[in-house]
C-alpha cells in the first residue's frame, strides 16, 4: 500500500499548490457564459502540465536509486514499482495537457474566440523561447507515450533493446522541463508553485544530467568485486541454477539476510537485480580475507542463460548495494509465513542460514512455516539444502514442500492452517504472489510482503 498511498500524496501535493496560486473557480462568473470554457480550459491546461512535470521529476529523482529512499518505501522494489507508476501518471497528464490544447479548436468552433483569455505574460527571458519550447514539448511528449507503451506492453520489445531505449527517457526530461520553464505564466511562479516547481525542476535535471553521464550505481554503495566460484546446481546449463561466489572488497560493509544486490558481469549488459543467497559470514572468506558473497541465479532469459559459460573464476564483477527489507519477520501477534515458488527460495536461505548455530541469537528471531513450490522435488538441486537448514535452524522453520510433479499445489487453504492473523512473506513466480494477494484481501489478517523484482 505504501506506494498508492505516496503517490497519491505526491499528485494532492502538486494540486494543492496549484490551487493556492491559479484560484481555479475565482474568475467562473456563470455557466452559460461562453467565458467558462475557455477559463476551464486554461485550468486544465495548467493544472495538467503541473501534474505531469510533476510526476517526471518524481520519476527522474527515483532513478537514481539512493539507498535512504528505501525505508518510507519500504525496499528499492518499491521505489522501482513507484518510479514505474509515476512515469505512467506522468503520461496520463501528458495525454491531458495534450487534450486540453487541442480542446481551443472545439470551444472555437462552438462558442467562438471573443471571451478567449489573453496569452499569460511568462518569464521575459522565454518570450523569444515559446515557439521552440512547444515544439520540444511536442516531441519529447510523442516519444514519452512510446517508451511509456513498450514498457507495458513486454511482448513488443525485450529487455535489452528496452533498456537502451529507455536511456532516452533523461533527453526527453530535460525537454519537458525547458518546455515547463519557458511557458509556465508568471502567476504560477508564486509561492508555493514557483518554490515547488523550481525544487523539482532543478532536482530532476540535475538527476537527468547524472544519468546521461553514466553515474546511477556508482560511488559509495558500488563495489568492485570479483568471481570466486561458479557452479552450476544442477545436471541441465542454460537450465537449472547457477551458483556465484563473488569475493568482496573492503568497501562492503555487509548485508542483512534477505537483501538483494544488482550484479553487473557484462558493462554493455548492465546490472541485473540478484537476491543474496548467503547470511553474513556462512560462506567463509577467500584466500587473501575477501568475504564471500553468494548469489544463485535461475536461467530466465538470453542473458541469464549464457552466464554459465561466460562467467569464470577471477572475473571482475561489479556489485551494487544492498539493497531490499524482506527480512522475514513481522508483528509477534502473528504467525510468520514463507512462501517460495523456484528460484524465489534463494532469500529464504539466507535467512535460513542465519538462523544456524552461532549465527544470530534465537531470541530475536520468531519461528516461521517455510511453504516451497518447486517443479519436481525429485530433480530439484536446492531441496537438500533447504531441509537441511530447516531440520537445525533456531528458532524452528517448519518446510512443506509443495511437489507440482505429484499435483501437490499450494492452496490458500493450507496457509488457513497457521491461523488467521499472519504476516506471509512472499517471493516467486509473479502468478504466485498474485494468488496471495487475492486470496488476502479475503482475509483480514493477513499481511503480505513481497519483493517486486520486476524492473521494468
Amino acid at each position: 500500500m505504501r506506494v498508492p498511498v505516496a503517490l497519491g500524496i505526491w499528485g494532492l501535493l502538486l494540486t494543492l499548490a496549484w490551487v493556492a496560486v491559479a484560484g481555479p473557480f475565482a474568475e467562473v462568473t456563470s455557466s452559460t457564459e461562453p467565458a467558462l470554457w475557455w477559463q476551464l480550459r486554461q485550468h486544465a491546461l495548467y493544472l495538467s502540465g503541473v501534474w505531469s512535470i510533476g510526476m517526471m521529476s518524481l520519476v527522474m529523482v527515483l532513478s537514481l536509486r539512493r539507498p535512504w529512499m528505501e525505508r518510507p518505501l519500504g525496499g528499492m522494489d518499491q521505489v522501482y514499482r513507484l518510479h514505474k507508476w509515476a512515469g505512467i501518471a506522468a503520461a496520463v497528464a501528458a495525454v491531458l495537457h495534450w487534450g486540453a490544447k487541442e480542446s481551443s479548436g472545439w470551444i472555437k468552433d462552438i462558442w467562438g474566440t471573443a471571451a478567449r483569455p489573453a496569452r499569460d505574460a511568462v518569464l521575459s527571458w522565454a518570450v523569444d523561447w515559446r515557439g521552440v519550447a512547444k515544439d520540444f514539448g511536442e516531441w519529447a511528449f510523442y516519444a514519452l507515450l512510446v517508451l511509456v507503451i513498450l514498457t507495458l506492453w513486454q511482448r513488443l520489445l525485450p529487455y535489452k533493446p528496452w533498456r537502451r531505449v529507455h536511456r532516452v527517457m533523461p533527453v526527453l526530461y530535460v525537454l519537458l522541463a525547458f518546455h515547463s520553464l519557458a511557458l509556465m505564466p508568471l502567476s504560477l511562479w508564486q509561492l508555493p508553485m514557483g518554490a515547488l516547481m523550481a525544487v523539482l525542476l532543478t532536482l530532476g535535471t540535475a538527476a537527468a544530467l547524472w544519468s546521461l553521464a553514466g553515474r546511477i550505481g556508482k560511488g559509495g554503495n558500488s563495489h568492485k568485486a570479483q568471481v570466486h566460484a561458479v557452479q552450476l546446481l544442477g545436471a541441465e546449463a542454460g537450465q537449472d541454477p547457477l551458483e556465484v561466489l563473488c569475493a568482496m572488497p573492503a568497501s562492503w560493509k555487509g548485508h542483512h539476510p534477505g537483501q538483494f544486490v544488482f550484479a553487473s558481469f557484462d558493462g554493455l549488459e548492465g546490472p541485473h537485480p540478484f537476491t543474496i543467497a548467503s547470511a553474513p559470514g556462512s560462506c567463509g572468506a577467500a584466500p587473501d580475507g575477501r568475504a564471500l558473497l553468494r548469489l544463485v541465479i535461475k536461467p530466465l532469459g538470453d542473458y541469464t542463460r549464457a552466464l554459465h559459460a561466460a562467467l569464470q573464476p577471477g572475473q571482475q564483477v561489479r556489485i551494487e548495494g544492498p539493497y531490499g527489507q524482506f527480512d522475514g519477520q513481522g508483528a509477534c501477534a502473528r504467525a510468520q509465513i514463507w512462501v517460495a515458488g523456484g528460484v524465489g527460495i534463494t532469500p529464504f536461505l539466507a535467512l535460513l542460514e542465519a538462523r544456524q548455530k552461532g549465527v544470530i541469537k534465537p531470541e530475536n528471531l520468531q519461528p516461521a512455516h517455510l511453504h516451497y513450490c518447486t517443479r519436481n522435488a525429485a530433480q530439484d538441486p536446492l531441496l537438500a539444502r533447504l531441509q537441511s537448514l530447516c531440520a537445525s535452524a533456531q528458532p524452528a522453520v517448519t518446510l512443506q514442500v509443495h511437489d507440482a510433479a505429484q499435483g501437490q499445489y499450494l492452496r490458500p487453504a493450507h496457509l488457513l492452517e497457521h491461523g488467521a492473523a499472519l504476516d506471509i512473506w512472499v517471493c516467486g513466480p509473479a502468478g504466485l504472489g498474485q494468488v496471495i494477494h487475492r486470496q488476502a484481501r479475503q482475509q483480514r489478517g493477513w499481511h503480505v510482503h513481497q519483493e517486486a523484482f520486476q524492473m521494468r
